[in-house]
């Protein structure tokens, strides 16, 4: 352990003696199993462990919940938040078509918001006046923990563990078999993941440094590498009402089914696995493997959906009004009033995404093969180019030579 001084400045930051039980909100990860001895030891106060389910494959919520007694916490809840999650959060991720940065459908931004919804919650029901947090000084998460926390009850108050110890992940694991705290990490594999149903994320060792080829065959958990990916092509076909997937190949189902199973359908094909060099909201540049099948498909189907039904001025105002809402969304904004004007065009804009998207996937390639809706404003009487009487191809040269006065003007007076 390193001696470095950690000093608290922010008011809503707890002391030591200032409380005497915490909420902490717990993976069974390196961090977190951790934090339940040591802010026991450090801070001498009592701990309720917070484990929040939505549908984390590689968790075994059981022994999550059995290993947090084991620690010596006083409760261990374990909240089911799978349908809240996705009717709540992942259905405006489709709408808005969720791309930070060209790739990131924000999975983990969202994440955090009904973590610190729920948390704040379970604090107030367990009479908890601190909440932990297992978030280092470089991580956007602890931004968004510390501000949302502090938004929905300004009268509670954080710590960060991990900005305390200063600890670097070698020293955590040592640490943690020291204490005979059993983790998942060892020195020769000490990935972390992030993993909820919209997605799969792997950070550390060779993943972080884009100088580093990713070995993906030690990373990935929920797909194929490309190598061992189908060489068979899949299809689906994917109803919609009123923006929101509601079925697949014609069978009815909630959307947190839907997710899981395109998760696990096209896990096969190598769907969406890629490193995304990302810029953080703590100014670093840093990169993560993501896993996101199901994500992928739904947005790509959603967004040739929804431009099928809309004018290219609604595509146009729809593309940078997404762009807004992911960066926001992204930067812990997610309660600033500005995002209930985004998301009133965004619940317009969706009224008429409805009916199918029919895909096919093959080693990472999303393909929209046909798309129907009653309210396409394709014409195909008037979009042929085969015989039409509805297109008066009389009034082409008229258009073309007043559609081209202000750039035949500018060219020949600035030339």
């Amino acid at each position: 352990m390193k001696n470095i001084e950690y000093k608290k400045v922010a008011s809503y930051e707890a002391h030591k003696w200032e409380f005497d039980k915490c909420l902490l909100l717990y993976s069974w990860w390196l961090d977190t199993s951790m934090m339940l001895k040591w802010i026991q030891e450090e801070y001498e106060c009592d701990v309720v462990a917070l484990t929040i389910d939505i549908w984390q494959t590689a968790d075994d919520l059981d022994a999550i919940k059995q290993k947090a007694i084991n620690l010596w916490a006083i409760d261990a809840i374990v909240y089911d938040a799978k349908d809240e999650f996705a009717d709540k959060l992942l259905s405006l991720a489709i709408k808005a078509n969720a791309d930070y940065q060209w790739w990131y459908a924000l999975s983990t931004p969202m994440w955090r918001i009904i973590i610190s919804e729920i948390a704040v919650k379970m604090a107030e029901k367990y009479n908890c006046h601190v909440i932990a947090h297992w978030c280092t000084w470089k991580w956007n998460d602890q931004v968004r923990f510390e501000w949302y926390i502090t938004t929905l009850n300004p009268k509670l108050k954080t710590i960060a563990p991990v900005r305390e110890w200063s600890m670097w992940r070698d020293e955590q694991i040592e640490y943690a078999e020291k204490n005979w705290i059993p983790v998942k990490q060892k020195k020769d594999k000490p990935y972390s993941y992030d993993e909820n149903m919209w997605w799969n994320t792997g950070e550390w060792w060779e993943i972080e440094n884009p100088q580093f080829t990713p070995k993906f065959s030690n990373i990935l958990q929920w797909c194929k590498t490309i190598e061992e990916a189908s060489n068979e092509a899949e299809e689906i076909t994917i109803w919609f009402e009123k923006w929101i997937p509601v079925s697949l190949n014609w069978k009815e189902m909630k959307l947190s089914k839907i997710i899981m199973d395109l998760n696990k359908l096209w896990a096969n094909h190598w769907i969406w696995v890629f490193p995304l060099i990302e810029d953080r909201l703590v100014w670093l540049k840093v990169r993560w493997v993501y896993e996101n099948p199901g994500a992928s498909i739904l947005i790509k189907a959603h967004k040739n959906l929804e431009q099928l039904v809309s004018t290219r001025e609604q595509n146009e105002l729809k593309t940078f009004i997404d762009t807004k809402w992911a960066y926001l969304t992204y930067a812990a904004k997610w309660f600033d009033p500005v995002m209930n004007s985004i998301l009133a065009f965004i619940e317009e804009q969706n009224k008429k995404v409805t009916w199918n998207v029919t895909i096919k996937v093959y080693k990472w390639n999303i393909i929209v093969e046909n798309l129907t809706s009653k309210y396409s404003l394709f014409d195909e009487n008037l979009a042929t180019f085969n015989k039409c009487m509805n297109f008066n191809q009389n009034s082409s040269a008229w258009f073309i030579e007043i559609y081209n006065l202000a750039q035949k003007t500018a060219y020949n007076v600035w030339k």
